[in-house]
């Protein structure tokens, strides 16, 4: 699996199903014989979780944490370790923040409910936006 994009969906496809399974996320990634980027992207998740689902729960407004679909919570993880950490993730050029934001839409709509997509591109949109006035690590 090389295309960027289709490790983008794996990553968010490792968080999940560690976290359905409680099996480690380390050991879900051997199973799915991850690529450096999905590696990255969802161990930089992962390792930021708490700051990542802080951003994730002040931005969803109206709804708990623990109220929203694991997958689609996820795909969201995933964008925006990419947005708030590039350092961490392979690449000669980080994406742009839209791009992550398309990406994550992208996922939401092929495998989440019909209104998930939407969901994920309004979370996203405003958690980028604090970002911007508050990068992560800056606290």
């Amino acid at each position: 699996m090389s295309r960027r994009s289709d490790q983008r969906r794996e990553a968010a496809f490792a968080l999940y199903e560690s976290e359905l399974s409680g099996r480690s996320l380390e050991e879900v990634l051997d199973s799915r014989d991850a690529g450096e980027l999905t590696r990255a992207l969802a161990g930089t998740a992962d390792e930021n979780r708490p700051e990542l689902e802080g951003l994730i729960a002040r931005n969803a407004i109206g709804w708990e944490l623990d109220r929203i679909a694991v997958l689609e919570r996820s795909i969201m993880l995933v964008a925006l370790a990419e947005v708030a950490f590039p350092e961490s993730v392979p690449s000669e050029s980080p994406i742009p923040p839209a791009g992550a934001i398309d990406e994550a839409v992208s996922v939401a709509k092929e495998y989440c409910g019909s209104a998930a997509p939407g969901f994920v591109n309004g979370v996203l949109d405003a958690a980028v936006a604090e970002l911007r006035q508050n990068p992560a690590g800056d606290e």
